[in-house]
């Protein structure tokens, strides 16, 4: 695939949170595929390498309980071969009320189609702040 091709993936993927459709993203994933989330697990637990099935879990626990859904929106991409590097910005009303709104920087590693890694680095502050209440 060309890196304009991944370009469009990524930037379909993270369409499907704005839908509340968990699933239709991790459908993108090959099923041995990870999600590592950056940060010391001791501090912040969602921190950490991820099987798709974990982080599947993960994202049903927050985002369909969202208002309008999780938009997660690239500000700018980089590719070469297979990985994407993206920088976004994340809006959500959660279930609690509060809004969720980081920066991120992911980089989406491709095999075959298909999304073998996600490497998501986040302000781990404003999440445990935002999920904590």
């Amino acid at each position: 695939m060309s890196t304009e091709e991944n370009k469009k993936k990524v930037s379909a993927f993270f369409a499907h949170f704005k839908r509340k459709d968990v699933a239709g993203a991790m459908a993108m994933m090959s099923a041995d595929g990870t999600w590592w989330i950056g940060g010391k697990t001791e501090l912040f637990p969602l921190a950490g390498l991820k099987s798709k099935e974990e982080m599947t879990a993960i994202l049903m626990e927050m985002v369909p309980g969202t208002e309008d859904g999780l938009e997660i929106r690239p500000l700018s991409m980089i590719a070469e071969g297979d990985s994407v590097a993206c920088e976004a910005e994340s809006y959500g009303v959660l279930a609690n009320g509060r809004v969720y709104n980081n920066q991120y920087h992911f980089l989406v590693t491709f095999r075959d189609g298909e999304i073998i890694q996600v490497k998501e680095y986040l302000d781990t502050m404003h999440t445990a702040d935002v999920l904590k209440g």
